[in-house]
């Protein structure tokens, strides 16, 4: 049975969202990201809204592509910072470190994820997991959502990609079990990096760069769609 899971993170911890052939099997959260995988064993591909590996002093590639390709919606994605950046102590030494790196400063909200952003680095760094990075955003836009839908906090934003889901065979009951505390946007959005994960799985996905960067740790970085 082909199993995978879309992760992203929510107030609190990670929220998950797992298809089986392609369809709504369950919806998981849980504290650590490290956790919340553990519970669906013998996935796939597992599709994490978050990225995954830095440059040590420069942007990644896979950003500015992405952006390219949101327009729009361009504003939903960070080019994020090199990576000693967020080695930083505070907001405004990560933002003079990044300005000397790559001539522009970090925003308050990108530096917001580092915590995340640390604990899903560990785990790729340190696991054999099938994990890749995707951006719910580009998997709406890819599953036939349109800039005028609306944005995802919105009561429009949310039916829009309720309906996309539905048309692309995702079908999210009303009742969730414990995920109902977590935020709509966020079950969405993991329902969305699930739906990449199972194209991954299939052989169908794209990434962006194809192929992928690889940084100074050999790690491959790319968002897949």
């Amino acid at each position: 049975m082909s199993t995978v899971l879309g992760v992203d993170g929510c107030k609190g911890g990670w929220v998950g969202v797992e298809l089986r052939h392609g369809r709504f099997a369950a919806a998981h959260v849980g504290p650590r990201l490290s956790e919340l995988v553990a519970a669906v064993p013998g996935c796939e591909a597992i599709g994490v809204d978050i990225p995954l590996g830095l440059m040590a002093e420069v942007e990644r590639a896979s950003d500015r592509l992405a952006k390219r390709m949101l327009a729009g919606r361009s504003s939903s994605l960070f080019v994020m910072a090199p990576r000693p950046v967020f080695d930083a102590p505070d907001h405004a030494t990560a933002s003079a470190l990044a300005t000397a790196l790559t001539g522009k400063g970090i925003s308050i909200q990108a530096w917001g994820l580092r915590a995340k952003l640390a604990e899903a680095q560990m785990l790729y760094a340190q696991s054999s997991l099938p994990l890749f990075e995707v951006h719910p955003e580009l998997t709406f836009r890819q599953m036939g959502l349109l800039t005028s839908d609306g944005k995802k906090k919105s009561w429009r934003g949310q039916r829009a990609r309720l309906r996309v889901l539905a048309a692309n065979g995702i079908e999210i009951p009303e009742d969730l079990g414990p995920v109902e505390a977590v935020p709509a946007d966020d079950v969405l959005d993991a329902a969305a990096a699930a739906w990449s994960a199972h194209r991954i799985a299939a052989g169908v996905a794209f990434c962006l760069p194809d192929p992928p960067q690889v940084n100074e740790q050999g790690q491959q970085l790319a968002i897949w769609c």
